[in-house]
């Protein structure tokens, strides 16, 4: 009689320890999470100086019924660790506030939200030194960032809102970077299973950097990310925090950006300026066959991984000349939707990239065009 208690005991404990392994092993299933046209809300709790009254009012439920009006299905939302928490770690209860206006502004009228956590006290994409890659606290910090991320937005239903990690990681050794992923990554999941977690490739989100990232390889909640700005001397003309600022000669699209022919009629420090900053670029033919090259690492990569692929940032300023501007745009758009990319262009609203100016006017009718087959010239 005690033998069949203690074998029943043991079977029910076996079975019982069976179902909690199974529960803790189980992969969660695949998210829903499926966007195609986006927009950056830049300069707002991101890159900016404004406070209070001033940022407040930057960016506005206004602006989120325009955006979805205009035919977008979701937002990229820049924040920085120094918008959003003091330099002691103390969470900022003014700018989580704003956080959460957008967000809830953007389930009013329908539209996803992608959070992006920008700038880090410790790395920025064009410094010089990057401690997150250097230093254990840094690290540290950047992963508590996200704990208490999570802990404001878990709120919101994984259908509607995704983080995106970071942007444009710069490591010098993309295992750096591949290591900061995997524990981030166990951080969320922690709480939060099925969110969609945004993941970019390393030095600037460049897709030449996909066949160096690593990532978890059974979590379907992955949606994976590149950026886009090529050929940089087009997109970035005129730039003032470019080193090719002083450059005002002709810049052309489809074809070779600069001529031989210009290239040799400019003085000589300015052409060597123009041909060392672009590099292996200025010589290259820009078109829609050479952005479908560019795309097909991080498109091979998504397949490989059966992840969906986006590409969360990509536009060229308003000083571009506008007819190459538009022919860039077109390809950008038509090349992107053709292999299934969803995109976020850079911006939405003011600065040089734009398509509506301090005021959330729509004040670039062709490139919204575009963008979303909107006609909004009446409005002007």
């Amino acid at each position: 009689m005690e033998s069949s208690f203690l074998l029943l005991s043991w079977l029910c404990f076996f079975i019982f320890s069976t179902i909690e392994v199974g529960a803790q092993t189980k992969t969660p299933s695949p998210t829903s999470f499926p966007i195609k046209r986006g927009t950056n809300i830049s300069h707002w709790l991101s890159q900016s100086t404004r406070v209070g009254a001033e940022r407040k009012a930057f960016f506005t439920e206004k602006d989120v019924a325009n955006i979805a009006a205009l035919g977008f299905d979701h937002i990229r939302l820049p924040i920085d660790e120094m918008q959003m928490w003091k330099e002691a770690g103390q969470k900022e209860p003014e700018a989580f506030v704003l956080l959460h206006n957008a967000l809830q502004w953007c389930q009013k009228y329908k539209l996803k939200t992608v959070v992006d956590l920008h700038i880090l006290r410790s790395h920025y994409f064009d410094a010089t030194e990057k401690p997150l890659f250097t230093q254990a606290a840094a690290q540290e910090r950047f992963y508590q960032c996200w704990r208490d991320l999570s802990a404001e937005m878990k709120k919101y239903p994984v259908t509607q809102v995704a983080y995106e990690l970071m942007n444009e990681p710069v490591a010098d050794n993309p295992e750096d970077w591949n290591k900061i992923v995997e524990k981030a990554i166990k951080v969320i999941r922690k709480n939060e299973p099925n969110r969609i977690i945004v993941v970019g490739s390393n030095r600037w989100q460049s897709h030449e950097e996909f066949d160096k990232l690593r990532i978890p390889a059974k979590d379907k909640n992955i949606l994976l990310s590149f950026h886009y700005y090529l050929p940089f001397l087009l997109t970035h003309y005129q730039a003032s925090w470019t080193k090719t600022a002083k450059y005002n000669g002709p810049v052309h699209y489809p074809g070779r950006t600069v001529t031989d022919e210009e290239l040799a009629a400019l003085p000589a420090d300015i052409a060597s300026l123009v041909s060392n900053y672009e590099k292996s670029h200025v010589k290259t033919v820009y078109n829609a066959e050479k952005l479908q090259q560019d795309f097909q690492k991080p498109l091979d990569f998504a397949r490989k991984h059966g992840l969906q692929l986006y590409c969360g940032e990509w536009g060229a300023l308003n000083t571009t000349p506008q007819a190459d501007r538009l022919r860039w745009y077109q390809d950008m758009v038509t090349t992107l939707e053709k292999n299934n990319i969803a995109w976020a262009n850079w911006d939405y609203k003011g600065g040089g990239f734009g398509f509506t100016n301090n005021q959330g006017e729509n004040y670039q009718t062709e490139m919204i065009q575009i963008l979303t087959g909107k006609d909004v010239s009446a409005q002007k």
